[in-house]
């Protein structure tokens, strides 16, 4: 069971700020307040509120075909009527690729713009659109969701380029045995570095820091 512990001016804050790095929405996780929060006097002795979240949810190693398949239609419909509803035309295809469920957004022709709207500058939009289709599909099921939301092959671009460049830096981390630390990244890329990281003998890899500054750590392995 993941667990986390996370400090805020606030409980809601330190729930929020917990349940981002998990990865979960509120039904997939219990809470624990270890301490609630004090304005203190003229600032003296304030206190943060901290706070425990735990996962309540299925692993997502046990996560079966089934719950896959219910994710991706769950995932297909949302996004088939919020395209509707942006007056977008596109089709949407659940398909599985490398172990991965996509649910990949195809525009009717070739660099069709408002795919480009739906994918946003650095992607910004489809990481918005990603979080939106979580939290539908953790309200739905009780389950996390593996499904990664794919425009025009974006995302897959995406991973690959990360992917092939982890590596690289992993390798020169075992040969030169200087730790490197990459930028700031998401929950679910950090998860596409540490896969990668996997796949090169000598190295291990961690994440550090909170909240939208979490990055991963890539170090010689003890």
């Amino acid at each position: 069971m993941e667990e986390i512990r996370r400090s805020a001016p606030s409980v809601e804050e330190a729930v929020e700020a917990a349940l981002g790095e998990l990865g979960l929405t509120e039904q997939e996780a219990d809470v624990d307040v270890v301490q609630e929060p004090r304005p203190g006097v003229f600032g003296v002795g304030a206190q943060d509120a901290v706070v425990v979240v735990r996962s309540r949810a299925k692993p997502a190693g046990d996560l079966g075909e089934e719950d896959l398949d219910e994710q991706a239609e769950i995932a297909a419909e949302f996004l088939e009527g919020m395209l509707e509803r942006m007056g977008i035309t596109a089709t949407v295809e659940p398909a599985i690729e490398d172990g991965t469920m996509y649910v990949d957004v195809i525009g009717p022709e070739p660099d069709d713009e408002d795919m480009g709207l739906l994918i946003g500058r650095h992607g910004q939009t489809l990481e918005a659109i990603q979080e939106l289709t979580r939290v539908v599909i953790g309200q739905r099921t009780g389950l996390p969701s593996r499904v990664v939301v794919d425009i025009e092959d974006y995302r897959k671009r995406q991973i690959e380029r990360l992917s092939a460049r982890v590596r690289e830096i992993a390798v020169r981390v075992s040969r030169t045995g200087r730790a490197e630390t990459l930028e700031p990244m998401n929950p679910f890329l950090r998860k596409m570095v540490h896969m990668a990281v996997a796949e090169v003998d000598g190295v291990d890899s961690s994440s550090e820091g909170e909240g939208p500054e979490r990055r991963v750590v890539i170090a010689r392995a003890r």
